[in-house]
């Protein structure tokens, strides 16, 4: 029997500020940050703790987004590296998301 205590996760939006957030036992540990065109969620950057990295904290913050965002009737575009590699290895969400293209980005600038 294991005594490690499981570590309570909650991942909020914060829609003033136009990011999520990733708590772990009440302490902020990560953020997706992100911008709105339209029906879609563009997500543009993400940033975990350096000293909470390895505990899977992006994986966690990556798929409760993702689920918000799709819980919400948006798409997901990713801009951000992170969530880019993250969606490479979890087709479960292929059906929220939409294509970073050329125009997008040049609007973003």
């Amino acid at each position: 029997m294991s005594d490690e205590k499981q570590t309570e996760t909650v991942i909020r939006n914060e829609p003033e500020q136009h990011r999520y957030v990733i708590e772990a036992d009440g302490q902020e540990v990560g953020f997706t940050q992100y911008t709105d065109r339209g029906e879609q969620r563009v997500f543009l950057h993400t940033l975990i703790d350096p000293a909470q990295e390895g505990r899977g904290y992006g994986s966690t913050l990556m798929a409760g987004v993702l689920g918000q965002v799709r819980d919400a009737g948006l798409r997901a575009v990713p801009i951000c590296p992170f969530m880019a590699g993250y969606l490479e290895r979890h087709h479960e969400f292929d059906d929220v998301v939409d294509p970073a293209t050329i125009e997008l980005r040049a609007s973003l600038r």
